[in-house]
């Protein structure tokens, strides 16, 4: 998998280009500002790009602007931005499309490379990944339609939103996968999500939590 890389500080932008390429990605591009970003998601035939969301020149939201522009052009391209606080906003905008291969992740995480991997290759298969932080967050403020749900509904929805599969979910609380699949049915009933690709309907119910 080939991933473009952004992030300005120097000493973590050389860790995340070797921790990827011990996993078997390539990284393709590595750059440090978002005009430099921009060329490099232009340029490079890449599955993906892992950004952080404040760079140069005004450390604000130049990352978060570079994602969602490219995927306003290339629909669903795969992104997984790193930040340093929790920032709920910048998740709606994120995932305001209603389309999955989106990733936001504290740069804390990075340190877990276990976990780190498997979230990058989550969000390039086209998955969710949204850190448990986050989510500690949203569920601190949750509001309806998501009070519909059951507390065990919130927890799994919560799993879901970390990017868990089924399987994953079940093993997580020792449940079975038909159970899982019971209350993740529920889940979408309760959120009045229509029929659909069960992995579309995944990104949605996550972002009827988000509130977008």
């Amino acid at each position: 998998m080939r991933l473009v890389v952004a992030e300005d500080n120097a000493l973590l932008r050389d860790g995340l280009i070797r921790l990827l390429e011990a996993h078997s990605f390539t990284v393709v591009a590595a750059v440090d500002n978002a005009e430099s970003l921009a060329a490099a998601l232009h340029s490079h035939e890449a599955d993906g790009a892992v950004l952080d969301v404040r760079m140069p020149p005004t450390f604000t939201d130049e990352g978060l602007r570079a994602a969602v522009a490219i995927r306003a052009e290339k629909p669903g391209f795969p992104v997984l931005v790193l930040s340093q606080y929790v920032e709920q906003l910048y998740a709606r905008e994120l995932l305001a499309s209603g389309q999955g291969a989106i990733g936001y992740l504290l740069k804390d995480r990075v340190a877990n490379v276990g976990e780190f991997v498997d979230g990058v290759r989550r969000v390039v298969a086209g998955g969710t990944v949204i850190d448990p932080e986050v989510i500690a967050t949203i569920m601190a403020r949750r509001e309806e339609p998501v009070d519909r749900l059951t507390p065990r509904e919130q927890e799994m929805l919560a799993l879901m939103a970390e990017g868990r599969s089924n399987q994953a979910i079940a093993s997580t609380l020792f449940v079975t996968e038909k159970a899982v699949a019971k209350h993740t049915n529920s889940i979408f009933a309760k959120l009045d999500l229509p029929i659909a690709e069960d992995d579309n309907r995944r990104v949605r119910a996550v972002l009827a939590w988000l509130r977008i």
